[in-house]
């Protein structure tokens, strides 16, 4: 036998020995990864057409985007004790991640937070956070204005009525944000405002809906969380101005165009940093140009002279060289807020109980 023959064989032997060992070796199997448990806690029904459909449309985001995440949620769930009880239901049944997504769950998520220091706590609108809770909000006043701008142009009879539910800092600041932008495009238009003390309830919203109606009021706009009062605008043949969603679909002939939140955009972020272990407590408060708030589509019946003034506003916005809480800023009674030059900080943004020139109303006190 040659010697090339002899090697040939021996190299052949061998490959066909390790084979037969690696046949007989464990097959390596990967795991797959444990999903992260997230609970969302709504105040309305999930398909209320605004406010809670909206985070339920980012919690399905959510799902999309990150295969890692399992997602459950409970609706139409009151404000204080019972919610409570809720977000500690979830905490037990070992969610890892609970958004509460209404103002009135801040004292009872953050009872929770205390007693589960492993779970991550965000409640939306708040201001009490914890070493495991944090808060998360959007600019929405950058979108009120700028549908102030439109509602300023579109009104015939000067009255425009906003249906408010409570006199919370961020409804106050909605109000004077959208007033502002009313009043920049015209000086005579008024804004007069009925709280509902509800943040859902379709009837009573209706109602004060057709309250401004019946005084004159040719545009409506909502601060709600479903979109009856801009149903009943439409019903009366009126322009209306909707909140949360684009609801053109609700009233196509009313809605002038939306307010809207892109919830998906934060929920993603904070799984993200849950999941690499980087999550921190934060109060958020997404600028405009983070995509998180916006304005919707104009409807047909918006001009294209009041488009292109509302959308060189928005680049303004975006570019961060205009706010509309720039001064001369002044109350309901004439009172200087904001000088020329200067601008409302954040802080006073955030807390903020008065309203500017042009809101026809008063505050109540519960809101403080």
């Amino acid at each position: 036998m040659s010697k090339k023959l002899r090697v040939l064989i021996v190299l052949l032997l061998a490959v066909f020995v390790s084979s037969i060992f690696a046949g007989c070796a464990p097959k390596q199997t990967t795991q797959p990864e444990e999903k992260i448990k997230v609970a969302f806690i709504y105040v309305g029904p999930h398909n209320d057409g605004g406010w809670s459909q909206a985070h339920d449309e980012g919690r399905l985001y959510l799902e999309q985007q990150l295969p890692y995440v399992e997602t459950a949620y409970s609706e139409n769930v009151p404000e204080g004790a019972p919610c409570e009880k809720v977000v500690r239901d979830y905490a037990n049944q070992g969610y890892k991640v609970i958004f509460t997504t209404s103002f009135g769950f801040m004292d009872p998520t953050l009872n929770v937070a205390k007693d589960y220091p492993d779970v991550v706590f965000e409640h939306c609108s708040g201001y009490k956070t914890a070493p495991n809770m944090g808060t998360y909000f959007g600019r929405m006043y950058q979108p009120d204005y700028l549908s102030g701008l439109v509602a300023g142009k579109m009104t015939k009879s000067n009255y425009i009525g906003f249906v408010a539910p409570f006199s919370t800092p961020e409804v106050v600041r909605e109000i004077d944000a959208f007033t502002i932008g009313v009043r920049e495009v015209n000086p005579k238009a008024e804004v007069h405002v009925i709280w509902t003390n509800s943040w859902f309830d379709p009837a009573l919203e209706a109602s004060a809906a057709d309250t401004f109606l019946a005084n004159g009021a040719d545009i409506i706009a909502s601060g709600v969380d479903d979109p009856a009062p801009l149903e009943e605008a439409e019903k009366a043949g009126k322009y209306s101005l909707g909140y949360d969603r684009d609801m053109a679909s609700a009233a196509p002939t009313s809605v002038l165009t939306s307010r809207i939140w892109h919830w998906g955009i934060y929920y993603k972020q904070v799984l993200e940093a849950v999941h690499d272990g980087t999550w921190k407590p934060e109060e958020y408060w997404g600028q405009m140009s983070t995509g998180i708030t916006e304005l919707a589509p104009y409807g047909p019946m918006v001009p294209q002279d009041v488009r292109t003034l509302v959308d060189q506003r928005k680049l303004e916005i975006l570019n961060g060289v205009y706010d509309p809480f720039n001064g001369p800023i002044y109350d309901q009674s004439g009172n200087l807020k904001v000088k020329q030059g200067e601008q409302l900080s954040d802080a006073d943004k955030l807390t903020i109980q008065w309203f500017v020139k042009g809101v026809v109303g008063t505050i109540p006190k519960s809101g403080s």
